[in-house]
C-alpha cells in the first residue's frame, strides 16, 4: 500500500483521527516548526539527537522532509526525514523497497511501536514531547465553522501591518533567490555562465524535479554542452542519460540512438551518475520531465550567448521572447 500525500494534506479537515489524537499532517507541522521539547532528545536506541535543520517540507513523491541536517551521536548527517504516526507504518507503506527513501536518515514518529531490531533507520518518538495546549488550540481551529479557521482574526489586522508583511515577504524572497545565486557562484569559482546554466535547468524542473534537473546541469558543464550544441540528439542524450532516463530496454529507434550516443559520451567524458530521481507522479503531461528535458535541449541548441542576451534585455517581455 502506497501513501497518498494529497490525502495526508487534506487530513487537516478531520482533526484528531490519528493515534492518540494525532494526524500525520499535524505531526509534519510540529516537526517543521519544531514545536516540541528538544531537551535530551534521543533515538529509540539511546543515541543523542541534535536538530541543526529539520529540512524542507515535501508535498510530492518521496520523504516528508528533504535536505535536513541532523547530528546523531557524534556524526552530522545530511539527508531526508520521514514522519509516521507509528514506526510500523514504514513497512506498511513499503518504504524499505522504495529507492526514493534510501537517503532517509531519521524516522520521526508519534508513537514508537517497534523494537530496535525492527527499525530500518534511527527513530525518535514525539508523543511525550508536545504541549497539550498546542494540541488543544489545533483542535479548536479545526472545528471552527468558517471558510478558513482564522477568518475572524484576519479582520483585526491593521492595513499597515498587511502592507509591511507583504513588503517583507517580497524582500525575503529576493534575498533568498540572490543568496542561492551567490552560493552557486562560490561553488563554481565565480563562473556566471555556469551559474546561469544551473539555475536555468533547475527552473525547467518546475519545483518537483528542480533538484534533479539541477544535479543534471551540475554534471554537464556549459563547455561540454557547447561542444555538442549543434547536434540536438547529442544534447538530448546527455540530458536524458544523466537524468537516468536511458536505462530501459527500448524497442523504438530514436531512444536506442540516444542510448548509444549517451554510452559513448559518458565514457568519453567520464560522466558521473547522479542519484536524484526524476518524478512523474501527479503531473500534467506537459510538465513530465521527459518533455521538459527535450524543451531544454532545444533551447540549448537554438540559443547563442543566452546569458548575455538576458542581461542586455530591456524588459520582461523581451526576456520571455527568448
Amino acid at each position: 500500500m502506497k501513501e497518498n500525500k494529497n490525502e495526508r494534506l487534506f487530513d487537516l479537515s478531520s482533526p484528531f483521527r490519528g493515534t492518540g489524537g494525532m494526524t500525520e499532517r499535524l505531526l509534519q507541522f510540529i516537526w517543521q516548526f519544531q514545536y516540541f521539547n528538544r531537551t535530551g532528545l534521543e533515538t529509540s536506541s539511546g543515541e543523542t539527537v541534535q536538530i541543526i535543520f529539520p529540512g524542507n517540507y515535501n508535498t510530492n513523491q518521496g520523504p516528508d522532509f528533504s535536505d535536513a541536517k541532523i547530528k546523531i551521536g557524534k556524526t552530522v548527517w545530511a539527508g531526508s526525514v520521514e514522519l509516521h504516526l507509528k514506526t510500523s507504518d514504514w513497512k506498511k507503506h513499503n518504504h524499505q523497497h522504495d529507492k526514493n527513501y534510501q537517503n532517509v536518515m531519521l524516522h520521526v514518529v508519534w508513537e514508537n511501536d517497534a523494537t530496535a531490531d525492527d527499525t530500518m533507520v534511527p527513530v525518535i518518538e514525539l508523543k511525550d514531547r508536545v504541549s497539550k495546549i498546542l494540541l488543544s488550540r489545533y483542535e479548536n481551529l479545526m472545528q471552527a465553522q468558517g471558510f478558513i479557521p482564522c477568518e475572524k482574526s484576519i479582520a483585526t489586522v491593521r492595513s499597515i501591518t498587511w502592507k509591511a508583511w507583504k513588503e517583507r515577504v517580497v524582500v525575503e524572497r529576493l534575498l533568498r533567490k540572490s543568496k542561492n545565486a551567490e552560493t552557486y557562484l562560490s561553488q563554481n569559482n565565480m563562473h556566471w555562465e555556469e551559474t546561469f546554466w544551473w539555475l536555468l535547468a533547475r527552473n525547467f524542473g518546475i519545483t518537483i524535479n528542480a533538484d534533479a534537473f539541477e544535479q543534471v546541469a551540475r554534471s554537464i558543464s556549459v563547455n561540454l554542452l557547447a561542444k555538442h550544441k549543434n547536434q540536438l540528439h547529442q544534447v538530448e542524450a546527455l540530458l536524458f542519460g544523466q537524468a537516468g532516463l536511458l536505462e530501459e530496454n527500448f524497442t523504438e529507434e530514436y531512444p536506442k540512438l540516444l542510448q548509444r550516443e549517451y554510452n559513448f559520451l559518458k565514457k568519453k567524458y567520464q560522466l558521473k551518475k547522479i542519484y536524484q530521481p526524476v518524478h512523474f507522479l501527479r503531473m500534467r503531461p506537459g510538465n513530465f520531465p521527459t518533455i521538459r528535458l527535450a524543451q531544454l535541449a532545444v533551447l540549448i541548441t537554438e540559443s547563442t550567448h543566452l546569458f548575455s542576451k538576458i542581461k542586455e534585455g530591456k524588459d520582461l517581455k523581451n526576456i520571455k521572447q527568448l
